[in-house]
């Protein structure tokens, strides 16, 4: 899960911006940059679909792109600064999240040999909530650049990382104990909202780095399903046709084996 809600760095951090460290926030910055991760050759004995599920991480039925899959925790991060310096948000059904977003990105150093799929390896993305207030995002898998694992709030008074003192049991454990607390004491304990609202943040910055458009929240709620849903997928065995097909050989160029989004041609809906 978003287990940076349950880290106790990020809980210290987020009461100094309620208690007015930062003054009133107007923007903030979050990061995902590195060099990327494992990648799973293609073997002689799978199937299509086998070989997918493998390598999952370079394919958007299964991951979503690194923005979604990775820097939605950054992501969430923002969200969360938001929500807790909105007014009229809070952390169940009013959780904070953009409205519309604008964005870049692109694929400079995934293009050999058919093993990285069909995602992105950076993309850059401009959100905008109903107030107006922004959150500036980067994601990067690209070796041997500029590495950046951070969230950063601005405001009136100064600017600073989220992240602040930390302390407590490690977030993975905490998180659990924080769920089987709940339960024991029926306290009311519901971080559905909060991974839907920032999953879905993650998914219209994708779509705004795929298609160069800026994309509206709402358009994308009511339009989007082909791009974030497949269906059938309890039906799916290692023998199913896969749902991204490989490109015939007369038409992979670069050693591009899928087709790749191409910002101005490719479209969310």
């Amino acid at each position: 899960g978003l287990q940076r809600h349950h880290q106790q760095s990020y809980i210290n951090g987020i009461r100094e911006i309620v208690d007015d460290k930062y003054g009133d926030i107007l923007y903030t910055r979050v990061y995902w940059n590195g060099g990327g991760v494992w990648v799973r050759g293609r073997q002689p004995q799978w199937t299509e679909m086998e070989y997918q599920m493998r390598n999952w991480y370079y394919f958007n039925w299964l991951c979503g792109d690194n923005i979604c899959e990775q820097h939605v925790h950054n992501i969430d991060i923002g969200n969360w600064v938001m929500t807790v310096t909105d007014p009229n948000a809070d952390m169940f059904e009013k959780y904070a999240h953009p409205v519309e977003v604008n964005a870049m990105g692109g694929r400079e150093v995934r293009k050999s040999n058919g093993n990285f799929g069909e995602i992105f390896d950076h993309h850059f993305c401009e959100f905008t909530y109903a107030d107006g207030r922004k959150m500036f995002s980067q994601c990067r898998h690209q070796p041997n650049t500029w590495s950046n694992v951070s969230e950063a709030a601005h405001g009136t008074k100064g600017f600073g990382g989220v992240s602040s003192r930390g302390g407590g049991r490690g977030p993975y454990q905490q998180e659990h104990t924080d769920l089987i607390e709940a339960i024991k004491t029926g306290a009311k304990y519901n971080e559905a909202y909060i991974g839907a609202y920032s999953s879905m943040t993650a998914v219209i910055g994708r779509m705004a780095s795929y298609s160069g458009k800026t994309i509206k929240w709402d358009d994308a709620v009511k339009n989007g399903k082909a791009d974030m849903i497949y269906e059938g997928h309890d039906q799916l065995t290692m023998q199913s046709e896969a749902p991204v097909k490989p490109l015939p050989e007369d038409q992979i160029i670069n050693g591009e084996v899928y087709a790749i989004a191409k910002p101005g041609v490719w479209m969310p809906w």
